[in-house]
Formats: C-alpha cells, structure tokens, sequence
C-alpha cells in the first residue's frame, strides 16, 4: 500500500529561501555567481592537482575532495537558483528521491575523505622518515575507493525507508531541497521510527568522524613537543587548511543532523553553509595557504599563455 500512495505523489514543491520577490531576484544573481565560482574553482584545483609535480598523496585526496564539492553543489544549487525565477519550485517524487540520495552520497563521501586527509596529515607530520612506506599509493586508492562506497552504503540506509513511506498530500517541501527531516514530516504515517534511525545514522558517522579528526590532531600536538618555533609553524601550516575546511562542514551538518527535526527554517538557512558556500571556499582555503599548490598554478598560467 505504501508503494501505492508514493507513486500517487507525482511531484513536491521546494520552498524558496525568501518569499520576498526583491530578495528572490537578489538572491538568483547571488548564488548563481557563488555555484559558478565553486565549478570553476574545483575545475581549477583538479587541473593543478594533476600535475606531475604534485604527486604526494595529499593532493589526491584533495583532486577527490574537489571532484567530490562540484558534485555536491550541483545536487541542489541549480535547483535552488531556477526557484528563485518561478513561482513553485516543482520536483517530480523520483527527482526529490535523487536528490536526497545524491546529497547524502556525496555528503558522507566528503566526510570520509577529509577524515583520510587528517590521517594522511598526521602520518606525515609524526612520521615523516616512514610516510612514503606508509602512505602507499595502493593505501590511498584503498581509502579513497572506502570513502566512496561508504558514502553510498550511508545514502542508501537514508533514503530507502524514506522512499518506501507513504505521500498522499500536503506537498510543500520546508526546504530547498529534498532532505529527510523535511520529507518525514510530509509522510503519511508515524515516522518516529525512521526519523530516530536517521539521527542514529548520520550521528555515528559524523561523531566517529570527528573523534578520528580530534585523536588526529592530539596526536600532532603531542608528537611536536620539543620542536622548535620553526618545526611547529611547518608543521601546523599544513593542517592549516584542513583544520579551516573541517570547522566550516563539520559545524554546520552538525547543527543540521546529529539532532531531532526542529525548526526547518533554521536547518535551510543552516544548509546553505555546507552545501555551496563550504565548496566554494575549499578551492580558495587549500590555493591561498599552499605554496607547492600557488606554484603549480602560476606554472600551469604560464603555460597556457
């Protein structure tokens, strides 16, 4: 029956961050230069890291993590941007499913793969004599393809149960996108269940996440006991990065996820953070603080003049 009813919901309609017309045509020309300016710095980064001279196991991570933003922002900011022009933002229910899945997919992907940057950081900082060994190539291929299927084991147990529950009406989604809270409480049926094991879900992931990330950087402080100024800054300059890029996504899905469903204004305000405007720093966080990745670029322009 529940199949049934959810294939009678043709379609949702996405709310805008603004009811104000004003605001709505602002905000287009605003976010459509913020998902421009993610694509092409992410192309960017992609472009550089692949140069044969930045070969360390850093920079494959991070041609991932940039592969991994331009996927993410692209999930819902072009759905986001095209609301701000019509009056409702419809979404078909295998649309809205795809999103949710896509969101979540590339979410935990991103959250993997930062967590194998901090362990790679931190091998490299602890042991640096021993970091080729250990940081194999084979390893890295290995962490990054976990962070992938990780990513789509976690979406899948996200959106299945939310797939397979009832819609017959209203269809006005509380966010400008598809994302569980919202479509829990536009089920047709008692979701505490589902909406508990959602909780449960992305709270292991990101709190065991965080906890590596944490033990990561105790272990670096620690390790630096006795270095001199200059060791520390050298030493801490390449966390720098990493450490900005962790406190802009981890602070705001955290405020997001690891909570029951309350005010989802507040969680669409919130979602802006971690799905646009965090991938659109990223490029400029790791470009702005490395030296090897300025070089590479100047490099690459020259070249291409």
């Amino acid at each position: 029956i529940g199949k049934e009813i959810s294939s009678s919901m043709k379609e949702f309609i996405l709310l805008s961050l603004s009811e104000n017309q004003g605001l709505q045509k602002i905000y287009f020309v605003v976010f459509l230069v913020f998902y421009m300016l993610t694509v092409a710095g992410n192309l960017v980064v992609l472009t550089v890291t692949s140069s044969r001279h930045l070969n360390s196991p850093m920079y494959f991570f991070l041609s991932h993590l940039s592969f991994v933003d331009i996927c993410y922002s692209s999930v819902t900011a072009p759905q986001m941007i095209s609301g701000f022009l019509v009056e409702n933002n419809t979404i078909s229910f295998a649309g809205c499913i795809g999103q949710l899945f896509g969101v979540h997919f590339f979410g935990c992907t991103e959250i993997f793969i930062l967590t194998a940057m901090a362990y790679d950081r931190c091998v490299a900082i602890c042991r640096p004599l021993h970091y080729p060994a250990l940081m194999s190539r084979r390893l890295c291929g290995r962490m990054v393809g976990v962070s992938w299927a990780g990513g789509f084991l976690h979406s899948t147990l996200q959106t299945l149960p939310i797939a397979l529950l009832p819609f017959c009406g209203p269809n006005k989604v509380a966010h400008y996108f598809c994302d569980v809270h919202p479509l829990l409480h536009l089920a047709c049926a008692d979701t505490r269940a589902e909406g508990l094991a959602a909780v449960a879900n992305s709270g292991v992931i990101s709190l065991s996440c965080f906890l590596i990330l944490v033990t990561s950087y105790v272990v670096i402080l620690v390790s630096l006991r006795g270095q001199t100024l200059v060791g520390w800054h050298k030493a801490l300059s390449t966390c720098g990065s990493h450490i900005t890029v962790v406190i802009l996504f981890f602070g705001p899905t955290t405020f997001v996820y690891i909570r029951p469903s309350g005010d989802l204004s507040e969680d669409r305000s919130v979602a802006v953070f971690y799905t646009l405007i965090t991938p659109m720093l990223n490029p400029l966080i790791y470009t702005l603080q490395n030296g090897e990745v300025k070089g590479a670029m100047r490099k690459l322009c020259r070249r291409k003049v």
